[in-house]
């Protein structure tokens, strides 16, 4: 398998193996919308990290492979392309990556699926499409500028440059810089401590904040205030409430 699944502690890792860069071929595309799927079925997996092992992330795409496409082949194959990014993105659950080495192209753009990025102090991020005479198409084009600004987004898109982790960290593509021996542990510490919380109070969390980024603010806050109002039906919101009463904050053990 060129995509790997392992739990511990309610953590799943999705693990990029496809040495020697992880470039991400059509089965690797596949097999990332296939475990993100998984995950968000299954209820022991309460948390996830997405690495690519210690050397690199994932380096992009599998250009040999894209070189021999034509226009027919990819109408076809980028929706399957876009699906599998978005099937990441959309995990109801914390995700952060961990990103190590190069993450280029397809690699910076599935980082850019995660909640949370860590990155190695000798980590590289960019969208080099431009380079070949394209553009991002697996959500580079969207997530970037949602996340980074549309300014910055055009910098990078436009020029197909590279930025090393400190100017990634200064301008929001990553939010956390460590030396690259300790991205997983921090990562998967991260995910650990999200992993012990109320998975569905952390769920509302999130399809709130995604939800409200994509439209206006008044539907915002209609997706914030129906998933308020329902989480006082779950046992959860009864834990939290009554372990702060009678104990203080922050000491709810959620199930």
């Amino acid at each position: 398998m060129t995509v790997n699944l392992e739990v511990t502690e309610g953590v799943g890792t999705i693990r990029l193996d496809r040495p020697p860069m992880n470039a991400l071929d059509i089965a690797t595309q596949d097999r990332l919308r296939e475990l993100a799927e998984e995950i968000t079925r299954r209820d022991d997996i309460r948390a996830v990290v997405v690495w690519g092992g210690e050397k690199v992330f994932a380096a992009g795409a599998d250009i040999k492979e894209m070189q021999v496409m034509d226009h027919a082949a990819m109408v076809v194959r980028s929706k399957a392309l876009q699906d599998a990014f978005t099937a990441v993105a959309r995990i109801p659950k914390p995700v952060v990556a961990a990103v190590t080495g190069y993450a280029l192209g397809g690699g910076c753009e599935l980082a850019l699926c995660a909640d949370f990025r860590i990155a190695a102090d000798n980590a590289k991020l960019g969208q080099p499409e431009i380079l070949l005479g394209l553009i991002p198409g697996a959500g580079g084009t969207q997530r970037l500028a949602r996340l980074v600004g549309p300014s910055k987004a055009k910098d990078l898109i436009f020029t197909g440059r590279q930025v090393k982790a400190e100017e990634a960290l200064a301008i929001g593509l990553v939010d956390r810089v460590v030396p690259a021996a300790e991205v997983y542990e921090q990562a998967h510490a991260w995910a650990a401590r999200l992993a012990a919380g109320p998975a569905l109070a952390l769920r509302a969390a999130k399809e709130s904040v995604d939800a409200g980024l994509e439209t206006d603010i008044d539907t915002g806050l209609t997706v914030e205030r129906n998933w308020f109002a329902g989480l006082f039906a779950t046992e959860d919101r009864e834990i939290g409430m009554r372990s702060f009463v009678e104990e203080g904050p922050g000491k709810a053990k959620f199930l």
